[in-house]
């Protein structure tokens, strides 16, 4: 797909990050998107930076992880488009959360898995038909690094959302011979980046309905205190708020100091549709992760392992 001049897109996540980027690229380059989120305030803003008319860009309120949502998202999207396709599925939408599978939340642990797993799968169950009907599609599906490398270090559980990620990343997978055998024209691509700069952390924490900032309970703050002391940091004497507030600093610099910016790894991903490209490492700091999980798999979730990782200085100061 050389082109996306008058292709359909359909784009889960459409509100923020690089569910916003790649709305507002393929706007650019031509495209008629429908986009959905949960936040009908983000996708108005994407809309003003996108300055598409209703023509063009249409949006939806849904969560994608209700099967009935989506099919009516589906349904809405191809009667505003006036067609009985689409060429492009970009499965984006995703939270972190659900840490600890021994300790922690069960419903946040399924919520966190349902958004980023079963928001791909049903995009695809409610959207394949209408990518076969059409003369040539392309599916994204949007895993991450954590899609090979369970872990964000040693000090700190990450079950349920590196779960949903390894179920994507086989699932896309498996879809290229799938694909190649009952709808040769239809291609697809797994997306796995390394630290972007997005808004998850905050955006994470409204859709699991949990406090953030300075609103953090003082229960949470406590189990936040007891990793940063692990990791070897002097907070044991810091009063709350100084914790509550370092937290709201780090998901600030999380978004602003990241190597990759979401419109750089949006660029990325349409490139990758353009070449046909069906595996996507999205910054260096992914490239070499990958490499370096390949080298020692057996390393993998070993102290030494972190030590390769903060000697590259790409993901921060794991612990």
């Amino acid at each position: 797909m050389e082109s996306f001049e008058n292709k359909i897109a359909v784009v889960t996540g459409g509100g923020t990050g690089m569910g916003r980027e790649l709305v507002c690229q393929l706007i650019a380059a031509g495209a008629h998107v429908a986009m959905c989120d949960v936040s009908q305030e983000n996708m108005d803003e994407t809309r003003r930076l996108a300055a598409a008319s209703e023509q063009r860009l249409t949006d939806h309120l849904c969560d994608v992880s209700s099967e009935t949502q989506m099919l009516a998202f589906r349904d809405k999207a191809l009667e505003q488009h006036q067609s009985d396709h689409i060429n492009l599925l970009f499965n984006n939408a995703g939270i972190g959360g659900g840490g600890s599978f021994v300790e922690g939340d069960r419903d946040e642990w399924e919520r966190t898995y349902a958004v980023c797993w079963d928001g791909v799968y049903l995009g695809c169950r409610a959207f394949m038909d209408a990518l076969v009907a059409s003369d040539e599609g392309h599916i994204v599906n949007t895993s991450s690094v954590n899609g090979f490398w369970a872990s964000l270090g040693t000090t700190q559980a990450h079950t349920a959302y590196a779960a949903a990620k390894f179920a994507v990343k086989g699932f896309t997978e498996a879809l290229i011979t799938d694909l190649r055998l009952h709808a040769p024209h239809v291609h697809c691509s797994v997306v796995m980046p390394g630290h972007i700069g997005t808004s998850i952390m905050e955006n994470s924490s409204k859709v699991l309905g949990r406090p953030w900032g300075m609103e953090l309970p003082d229960e949470e703050v406590a189990v936040v205190r007891e990793r940063m002391l692990a990791a070897g940091l002097p907070v044991g004497n810091v009063p709350d708020d100084h914790i509550r507030q370092m937290l709201a600093d780090r998901a600030e610099a999380f978004r602003t100091q990241a190597p990759t910016t979401a419109a750089a790894a949006a660029n990325v991903i349409l490139d990758a549709v353009r070449n046909k490209q069906w595996r996507v490492l999205v910054g260096q700091d992914a490239r070499d992760l990958d490499r370096l999980v390949r080298e020692a798999p057996e390393e993998a979730y070993e102290k030494s392992m972190i030590e390769k990782i903060n000697a590259l200085n790409h993901l921060g100061a794991l612990i």
